[in-house]
Formats: structure tokens, C-alpha cells, sequence
């Protein structure tokens, strides 16, 4: 089809793009205030280089991959390097978007999804061994997975899978249950950092925590809706329910706090805002105003508990990813099978075809998009999972995960960047 620019869409996504950049360097402030003085520039640099790393991969093999044809993995020729691509082959063409834009948008949400597992390993993973896992990790999981969601894949439009087309508007099985399986998977081949349980690991910097948490919210409204790639009222819809969502889930998260332990935390009230803003992502275009209040309220008294579960089942997933993003994310998918209202976002094409999204329970859709989205679920976990916990052996028995039981003794900065956050932590 002939391609006319938007000018309008096209500035909108440009900003979003750059919104959704800064969510990286504001992740590596929220897990930089996390973890302890002697491991915060190795903590933040985890973020830092999967920008490096995973947008030169997504701009030389990863877009054709993702978004090119094929069933289970995308065809990657024609794409190499992203050049010489006529706008008429973007899938954003209809809103007027240039392929460029839309390519650099998706670059950014490959970019936080490999970040957001880093939360999981805080102060014992090798940094060259970082750096390796998110090379593989992006190019065997990241990319199959959002491949099968939003590039035409075995989960997306039509599909014999499930009952109903799937919804993920803005990443809750590609970003947020994809990272959290693989950051539970991660942290189970790593191990236990040393005194897990019986020594305090508080936050060094409650303030970096809190900024970091403002910065990723401010970053997600570009995140969410700028997923409908074009400046209408469906990207409105999504912005609202950005809004209200995490607003509640703080809320509910600060009143378990105070009702079990007596207090409200700041690192509870950032920490309520991420799982709302996690629960939220992939229903931010098919819910109403009640429905994001309800996801949020569940996020923010589930993620709450969650975040617990590591002390009973001993696994160390350091900074919460699977209490948080894996949770969250699952929050949010399946809730959507209860409380969709596709009214209020989205305008699905082929209205009378039994394969597009169907209303939530509660709106009289019965059971349909339910079992479908819990499908969805299920199968990007299940494969997240498995596949990370491979690539972590692999990088085990070869290169090596772990620092050495000193250096993390000692402090993981210094001994991986021959540098320390402050001048005492020598």
C-alpha cells in the first residue's frame, strides 16, 4: 500500500520512543538504591550495557527475527541492518508511522526486557558473563517470544491455539512474565548470594529507589501508550489506565505494609507503583477506568506477598523481579480475561471472526478470552523459563556465572569496574 506520513503519529512516536529509552537508565536507578554500596555501579551498569548490547543485535539480526515472516521465528532477510526498508512494509503504515520510528520504539522494549532481569543476580554475576547472557538470552527467547506475540507468530491474531486472539498491548507476556521466568531461572543456576537469610541486605539508597520508581512511571506512559502507534483515543485510554493503576496499586501495597509490618515504606510505595505499572501493560488499551482499578488493587496486594515467597522457597532473586514482574505480569494477563472491556481501546478489525479478542467474564464474554490469555501465559513462561535456565548452564560450564566468593565478599564494583560509588566503599 502507498505509505502518507502522519506527521501528527510520527511525532508522538518519536517521543515515545524516547521515553521508553529513558526507562532503562531509570530501572538502573530504582535496582541501583536497591542493593548495597558495594555493588551499585555494577548493578546500574547491568542496565547500562544492555542498551549497548541489545540495540546493535536488534538493528543488525533482531527486528527480522521479531517482526519478519515465519511461523515460530521470524525471517530475518530483507532486514539486516535496517536499511533500504520502504515505509509501506511497516506494520505501523496504517497510522503513518515510518518504519524507522516503529523499529526503534520495539528496539526499546527488547532493551528493558533484558534489563529488568539483571534485578534477580544483584552483587554475584560476572559482568563478561552479563553481557554474554544478554546476547543469547535476547536472541533465543527475547525474540521468539515476541515473534510469537506481536510479529505474527504462533500467539497472535489467528492462531490454533486458543480460543480467542490473545491481548498483550503493551508486553505483559513478551516483557514482564518473559523477564520474570528468566530471572527466577537465573537466580536458581546462580545460587545464593552469601548470608541470603540470615544477614540484612537493605537498600543503600532509598532516594535513588524513589527516583528511579518516578522516572520508569513517567517513561511508561510513552511505554504503554505509545503501543498503539498513533495519537488517538485508544493511546488516551492506555494513558489513563497508566495512570490509575499504578496509583492504586501503591495505595493497596502501603496498606498490606502498614497492616502486617506497621509501617509504609517509601521502598513500598515505589515498589507498588512498578507492580501496577507491570499488571497494566498488556490490559492498558482493552479495560475501562474500574477495570485498571481492579488490576491495580490485585497487583498491589499480590506483589506485596509475593516478594516474600523467595524466604520460603529459597530461591534469591535478589531485587523481586519474580515477585514483581513475573507476578505482576501474570496479574495482568490473566485479569484481562475477567475484566476486558474492548469498547473502551482498542477498535479490533474483523469483528464477526471467532478468532479476535473477546469482552472479560464480568463484561459477558464469558470464558473464551480467559482461557486464552492463560494459555498465553502459560506457554511464554513455560518457554522463558526452560530456555534461560539452558543458556545459564551453558555460560556456566564455559565462561563461568559467578564471582569469586571474595569478590563478593569484598564488593563486586571494584573487583569488575576497578571503580567504587563512594569514596568509603573502598
Amino acid at each position: 500500500m502507498d505509505f502518507a506520513l502522519d506527521s501528527g503519529n510520527t511525532a508522538w512516536m518519536i517521543v515515545a520512543t524516547a521515553l521508553v529509552l529513558l526507562m532503562t537508565p531509570a530501572l538502573a536507578f530504582f535496582y541501583g538504591g536497591m542493593v548495597r554500596t558495594k555493588s551499585v555501579l555494577n548493578m546500574m551498569m547491568m542496565s547500562f550495557i544492555s542498551i549497548g548490547v541489545v540495540a546493535v543485535v536488534w538493528v543488525i539480526y533482531g527486528y527480522g527475527l521479531t517482526f519478519g515472516s515465519g511461523r515460530f521465528i521470524g525471517d530475518p532477510s530483507g532486514f539486516f541492518g535496517l536499511n533500504s526498508i520502504a515505509d509501506t512494509s511497516s506494520l505501523a503504515a496504517g497510522a503513518g508511522v515510518p518504519f524507522l520510528v516503529m523499529a526503534a520504539f520495539q528496539a526499546t522494549f527488547a532493551i528493558i526486557t533484558v534489563a529488568l532481569i539483571s534485578g534477580s543476580v544483584a552483587d554475584r554475576m560476572k559482568f563478561a558473563a552479563w553481557m554474554l547472557f544478554a546476547l543469547v538470552w535476547v536472541t533465543l527467547v527475547y525474540f521468539p517470544i515476541a515473534h510469537a506475540v506481536w510479529g505474527g507468530g504462533i500467539l497472535g491474531w489467528q492462531n490454533d491455539l486458543t480460543p480467542s486472539s490473545p491481548i498483550d498491548f503493551a508486553g505483559g507476556t513478551v516483557v514482564h512474565i518473559n523477564a520474570g521466568a528468566a530471572g527466577l531461572a537465573l537466580a536458581l543456576v546462580l545460587g545464593l548470594r552469601k548470608g541470603f537469610g540470615k544477614e540484612p541486605m537493605r537498600p543503600h539508597n532509598l532516594p535513588f529507589v524513589m527516583l528511579g520508581a518516578a522516572i520508569l512511571w513517567f517513561g511508561w506512559f510513552g511505554f504503554n501508550a505509545g503501543s498503539e502507534f498513533a495519537a488517538d483515543a485508544t493511546a488516551g485510554r492506555a494513558f489513563l489506565n497508566t495512570l490509575l493503576a499504578p496509583a492504586i496499586a501503591m495505595l493497596a501495597w502501603l496498606l498490606v505494609e502498614r497492616i502486617r509490618d506497621g509501617h509504609a515504606t517509601t521502598l513500598g510505595a515505589a515498589s507498588g507503583v512498578v507492580a501496577g505499572l507491570v499488571a497494566i501493560t498488556p490490559a492498558a488499551a482493552s479495560v475501562d477506568s474500574w477495570g485498571a482499578l481492579a488490576i491495580g488493587v490485585v497487583a498491589g496486594v499480590a506483589c506485596a506477598y509475593a516478594v516474600g515467597l523467595k524466604y520460603k522457597f529459597g530461591y534469591d532473586d535478589s531485587l523481586d523481579v519474580v515477585g514483581v514482574h513475573l507476578v505482576g505480569g501474570l496479574v495482568g494477563t490473566l485479569m484481562i480475561g475477567l475484566v476486558a472491556n474492548l469498547s473502551e481501546g482498542t477498535t479490533w478489525a474483523g469483528a464477526g471472526d471467532p478468532l479476535v479478542p473477546k469482552d472479560g467474564l464480568f463484561y459477558g464474554g464469558g470464558l473464551d478470552q480467559l482461557v486464552t490469555q492463560s494459555i498465553a501465559a502459560v506457554i511464554a513462561l513455560a518457554f522463558s523459563f526452560i530456555m534461560t535456565y539452558l543458556i545459564a548452564l551453558a555460560i556456566k560450564h564455559t565462561i563461568g556465572l559467578r564471582v569469586s566468593e571474595d569478590v563478593e565478599l569484598a564488593g563486586i564494583d571494584f573487583a569488575e569496574h576497578g571503580e567504587t560509588a563512594y569514596e568509603e566503599a573502598k
